[in-house]
């Protein structure tokens, strides 16, 4: 049965005066993403598509390198881009604890638009309509997709029937997680039982 798995960058050099998609991998997200290589699935890989933001490019560039795979980057860049991170430019950096308090709210009101932030539901649909449209593009091999962590816990609400909320947001670290999903139970439209909680990339 092929598989989807949903891979979210690791950590990134944090810097203030950058736009957040421009941020790239540290040097301990960099080490993260290499160990992912690891990983007993990896081999079974044969597509790797990413969102256009620069972490989420890199983490998947790792993949496509040991694959010998290009990467199939999303052609909308950023704001267009289906498979980015919700639109928190309206705030743009927030320090860490500002940041975990606006998400907390961001997945509490799901319909709301916190602090100018794009609302949860959007996202939601954003994300589950790209998977869709990439699934959905030809080939029956196992997929990875790479991108970030808050949509990805939306996309696994999604898949696995539950209602917004940040029980299945993905473990404190810095990002580096993942999921995985029937590629054909998904396409029968009803929740999906092989979406499991977020593990983390490295062994």
């Amino acid at each position: 049965m092929p598989i989807a798995y949903y891979i979210t960058h690791p950590q990134v050099q944090i810097d203030a005066s950058v736009p957040v998609p421009d941020w790239g991998l540290s040097d301990i997200g960099r080490a993260r993403a290499h160990a992912m290589l690891n990983q007993p699935w990896i081999g079974s890989i044969g597509r790797v598509v990413s969102s256009g933001e620069r972490k989420a490019v890199e983490t998947a560039e790792v993949l496509g390198r040991h694959l010998d795979l290009a990467v199939q980057v999303s052609e909308r860049m950023h704001e267009n881009d289906p498979m980015h991170e919700n639109d928190r430019s309206a705030t743009g950096f927030l320090p860490p604890p500002a940041f975990e308090a606006v998400a907390d709210r961001f997945f509490a009101n799901p319909h709301e638009s916190i602090r100018g932030w794009e609302r949860a539901i959007d996202a939601q649909q954003r994300i589950m309509s790209e998977v869709e449209a990439v699934l959905g593009a030809g080939g029956a091999c196992n997929i990875a997709l790479v991108g970030h962590g808050g949509v990805g816990t939306l996309l696994l609400l999604s898949l696995s029937g539950r209602q917004i909320s940040r029980e299945a947001d993905q473990l404190a670290g810095g990002g580096g997680n993942y999921f995985a999903f029937d590629r054909y139970e998904y396409g029968c439209g009803t929740p999906i039982k092989t979406a499991c909680r977020s593990a983390a990339i490295h062994a």
